[in-house]
């Protein structure tokens, strides 16, 4: 499966979908297609965890009072159900490789994948 889940209004997906060649990728934009529990839990079969899928930069993160409780697993895969803006992303996907956020990391990794 080659698949990207990313959001239209953040300039940061914009900026990485332009950067690499994505042809051959089916893209879903999060915001106007939700995530399924199926779609969410391959990505956690993936990245190991829900956890690594979890955007603590989303403004409902604070709002919420979420960084001051401890959450678990099931916490996690809630609330990126609940809202879309709980997902890190991008999220791409080519078969067993995935690439979460967009963590200086993540893109040096994905440079170099797509750089084979």
């Amino acid at each position: 499966m080659k698949k990207i889940y990313y959001l239209q209004t953040c300039d940061t997906c914009r900026r990485i979908l332009k950067e690499f060649d994505f042809s051959g990728f089916e893209k879903q934009e999060i915001k106007t297609d939700s995530i399924t529990v199926k779609q969410l839990d391959e990505m956690k079969n993936l990245s190991g965890s829900f956890e690594a899928l979890f955007s603590r930069k989303a403004k409902k993160y604070k709002e919420m009072g979420l960084k001051d409780i401890e959450l678990t697993e099931t916490d996690f895969r809630q609330y990126i159900l609940s809202d879309y803006t709980f997902l890190k992303r991008p999220v791409i996907i080519d078969g067993n490789q995935i690439f979460i956020g967009n963590e200086k990391k993540n893109l040096e990794a994905l440079r170099l994948y797509f750089s084979k």
